[in-house]
């Protein structure tokens, strides 16, 4: 990896193309520091001190912001709003007939989804936003903190709207950002912002449980989960390569003194095709009942279980829970992303079929029967690997968000991968040597 970087420097074109990345880079980390108007930035700093290590509720949407979110910034909501729209709209493929035609009519219908999955952003900017602003005027962002209903000081509706307004441009300033790294530097600009706003907040989280640790002065809980970290890293990037390769023939056709196919491929079916998807419809669905309770007045007996099984991340329901949505969304999201069916007809349309396999509907439930069978170590491949870290780490005593730590583990190894693939070829595209020197 690091020899592709390096030779990637030598290249003019990519040198600027990765000197763009950089500057993007460093504009987005600049506006996660920046607070917006109308907040006590000294009442929110006292705050962040206090709950460091204590995120609660908010740690995901804090994770994804690269800190920005506790900080109140112009960036607090970062690339989480851009992410629920694109699920979002997604799911709505497979529903609605009309976004099933405009993703069938190619480029075209691909940059009117992209428009609609813009306009929904800053939709859902708008309503996480306010809810936001709500919640640090309650001191319910900081319910621990002894200054935390100090964090907003003047409660008008001009500074309210204010304050929603600057982070929905916050947001679409982000999600501008992410395309023109997508356009004009290297990879895919919303999955490097997001990269970067998880790998930020590793230094702080490490060196917390050093501090917090007390064998050797914590060095030794420092080295463990560093060498736990390493392994988890080495397992994500080996099945993250792994896939089933499904032969595929095409016949020869004879279109006037001419012949037509006769070529072979394969079907890449990936074990973990669903990616990390399922951890997050997950972590998201777990994360609506603490919501509720926290919002909730009183102390009602629902309230009272949920907060005791569902709020900490090392609970044994919460575990359990976890792990088997993960399962039942990573079968969920395979089943609508891949429609064995549709691949058949193709394959027929175009004269292609599968050694020993009829074509037609035949041919669609042997696809539909392998991926299930892939499917099934593949969701327990992602249980695991977003429980390793949790019970890992929950053995140190140390008090952090663990739920999401296998969800930036599996964020940061795939952007890394795809990343160095695309550096790789455009390497290969411009050091190519033919036969003829």
């Amino acid at each position: 990896m690091l020899t592709a970087f390096a030779r990637a420097f030598k290249t003019p074109d990519l040198r600027k193309k990765l000197l763009f990345t950089l500057g993007i880079i460093v504009v987005y980390r600049v506006g996660t520091r920046i607070p917006i108007p109308g907040v006590d930035y000294t009442s929110v700093q006292q705050c962040v001190d206090e709950a460091s290590g204590n995120q609660g509720l908010f740690g995901l949407v804090n994770m994804f912001s690269g800190g920005a979110l506790l900080q109140i910034t112009v960036f607090a909501l970062g690339i989480m709003p851009y992410i629920t729209a694109s699920i979002i709209l997604q799911l709505l493929t497979v529903v609605i007939p009309r976004l099933e035609a405009l993703k069938k009519e190619g480029q075209a219908g691909t940059a009117k989804i992209t428009q609609y999955t813009r306009y929904l952003t800053v939709a859902l900017a708008i309503l996480q936003g306010t809810g936001l602003v709500a919640t640090a005027r309650s001191g319910a962002l900081f319910s621990s903190c002894t200054v935390g209903g100090q964090i907003v000081p003047d409660r008008s509706i001009f500074v309210t709207i204010t304050m929603v307004i600057t982070m929905t441009a916050g947001t679409a300033v982000v999600m501008w950002l992410g395309e023109l790294i997508t356009d004009r530097g290297i990879g895919n600009g919303m999955s490097i912002l997001m990269f970067i706003s998880i790998a930020a907040t590793f230094p702080s989280a490490l060196w917390a449980i050093k501090t917090q640790g007390s064998l050797a002065d914590g060095w030794i809980e420092f080295g463990t989960v560093l060498a736990v970290g390493l392994v988890m890293v080495g397992l994500v990037v080996f099945v993250e390569q792994a896939q089933r390769r499904i032969p595929v023939q095409y016949a020869k056709r004879m279109i006037g003194r001419r012949s037509y196919g006769g070529t072979s491929t394969y079907i890449p079916l990936k074990v973990n095709q669903a990616g990390v998807i399922p951890v997050i419809f997950a972590s998201s669905l777990l994360y609506i009942p603490a919501l509720v309770a926290q919002f909730s007045e009183g102390n009602s007996s629902w309230k009272t279980w949920i907060e005791a099984n569902l709020v900490t991340g090392d609970h044994p329901i919460y575990i359990t829970l976890y792990f088997l949505l993960i399962v039942f969304f990573a079968f969920f999201y395979v089943a609508i992303s891949f429609n064995p069916e549709e691949v058949a007809d193709n394959m027929k349309k175009y004269g292609g079929f599968i050694p020993g396999i009829r074509a037609g509907r035949p041919t669609a439930e042997y696809l539909s029967y392998v991926l299930n069978r892939i499917t099934w170590p593949g969701s327990l491949y992602l249980g695991l690997i977003a429980l390793v870290p949790t019970i890992a780490l929950a053995g140190f005593g140390a008090n952090q968000n663990f739920p999401f730590g296998g969800t930036s583990i599996l964020i940061i190894v795939g952007v890394g991968l795809e990343t160095v693939k695309q550096i790789e070829s455009q390497l290969q595209q411009r050091n190519y040597e033919g036969f003829l020197r």
